[in-house]
């Protein structure tokens, strides 16, 4: 039987975390669950694309939207599912039993339990906060989606904008989402540079913001000024 899952990891400038995070992906292919590796890259100026290259990825460009590098990634692929994988985010080991049995059940997505690389109680916190938002529907994109290609296609994809694509493909997929059971161990940079509870209440405003109606790219400009 041939390989089930086409893997897409959206990159822009990732050459520094994008070597572990393919790494943890190469479990599936031991295991034959993974038929093929699409990086879908926002226009890197560093080594992402050789990296990506090197690990035999194919690699697909276009304007940096991280919705629309997912929906070219998902475009170019050929597998009956698919695995979407943030370039910081690392698969813990044995996460290929977790996959193999979500497969069995096409109806739904799936999506990993959120851990960071940094032990403490503000990440404990904040990783906490974000599976019970996922056990109620919400995953964001760092936990990763497992997704059958009909049931991608079904609720339209993901949707070509530059931010909150996780969202909107999370609620469309509402009641058709569950635990994977794994866990998907995602990097603290972010929060490490800004600070957890200002990093923390900064997503929670954005989601606020979008989820009474204000436009992705409005929240894209915002976020890009605070960086």
């Amino acid at each position: 039987m041939r390989a089930q899952i086409s893997v897409i990891v959206p990159t822009l400038n990732a050459e520094g975390a994008l070597g572990a995070c393919l790494a943890a992906l190469m479990e599936g292919l031991e295991h034959g669950l993974i038929r093929e590796l699409i990086v879908s890259d926002g226009g890197s100026d560093d080594a992402t694309g050789a990296t990506a290259q090197a690990w035999g990825a194919l690699v697909v460009h276009g304007a940096a939207s991280r919705g629309g590098q997912l929906r070219r990634g998902a475009a170019a692929a050929q597998g009956d599912w698919l695995l979407v994988v943030h370039a910081d985010t690392v698969l813990a080991k044995g996460w290929t039993d977790a996959v193999h049995k979500h497969l069995e059940d096409p109806s739904k997505a799936g999506w990993f339990t959120l851990a960071f690389d940094q032990r403490g109680l503000a990440a404990g916190i904040v990783a906490g906060w974000a599976n019970m938002r996922s056990a109620l529907g919400l995953p964001y994109g760092d936990q990763g989606l497992l997704i059958h290609r009909t049931l991608y296609d079904a609720v339209g994809g993901y949707p070509d904008q530059p931010l909150m694509e996780d969202v909107a493909i999370a609620r469309a997929l509402r009641g058709r989402l569950s635990a994977l059971g794994a866990v998907a161990v995602t990097s603290a940079d972010k929060y490490r540079a800004q600070g957890w509870l200002r990093r923390g209440g900064r997503n929670l405003w954005t989601l606020l913001r979008y989820a009474v109606g204000t436009s992705p790219h409005a929240l894209a400009r915002s976020y890009r000024r605070e960086k």
